[in-house]
């Protein structure tokens, strides 16, 4: 199963979403409640209780057709390897046993011991297809093991991948699969859109506790 054929959240989970969302709205507004007037114990009460339960009704529903990231498990593990034994270079030097391992939630092949880089590469790209790769390549710095295999590799991931789906970090190169991208710009269009209504919801409660 790949990313995208990840079942659905399901609705039970939809609506504890859609709650936490409402509670986090509940609790701004009975902060300011507080500040505006603390004797209001009632409406201390519905503003904490409401939300909640507003946000399960209206946003349940959406948030329960989410998709569940998929724990890859042995599986794309032992496709993994299986697409890259003709690598194997023999004991002390590369092999998939020791170099191609998965962390549960994306493949890592450890460039480092490596004669054939660009066949591993090459090989290895078509399996992000699947599930996220990720290239240990080390930091690429002098005092590195083999400070040019970092440069190597992001040369040709460049070449032949979108920038969207590439990520640099400190000792590896990783490449997305385009559901994972997809997700990720969707949980961003979430949260800009919390920062920029939370704060309008909060001025307006504000300028009605006032009176």
């Amino acid at each position: 199963m790949d990313l995208e054929q990840g079942e659905p959240v399901g609705l039970s989970t939809g609506l504890q979403a859609g709650a936490f969302l409402g509670l986090y709205l509940g609790f701004s507004l009975s902060v300011i409640s507080v500040l505006t007037d603390p004797t209001q114990l009632a409406r201390l009460g519905g503003l904490m209780c409401t939300p909640p339960l507003i946000g399960a009704i209206a946003l349940g529903p959406f948030l329960a057709r989410r998709r569940k990231p998929v724990d890859l498990g042995k599986r794309p593990l032992a496709h993994a390897r299986e697409t890259l034994t003709p690598f194997n270079e023999g004991q002390g030097r590369w092999r998939v046993l020791s170099h191609v391992k998965s962390d549960g939630m994306s493949i890592r092949v450890d460039m480092h011991d490596l004669t054939n880089m660009i066949g591993v590469v090459e090989a290895a790209l078509p399996l992000s297809d699947m599930c996220s790769v990720k290239f240990v390549v080390g930091r690429g710095v002098a005092s590195s093991r083999q400070p040019e295999l970092r440069q190597q590799v992001l040369d040709i991931v460049e070449q032949r991948v979108q920038l969207t789906r590439r990520k640099r970090t400190a000792k590896s190169i990783e490449i997305s699969p385009i559901p994972t991208v997809k997700y990720v710009d969707q949980q961003r269009k979430i949260n800009k859109a919390l920062l920029i209504l939370l704060p309008i919801f909060s001025f307006f409660a504000w300028l009605e506790m006032r009176h």
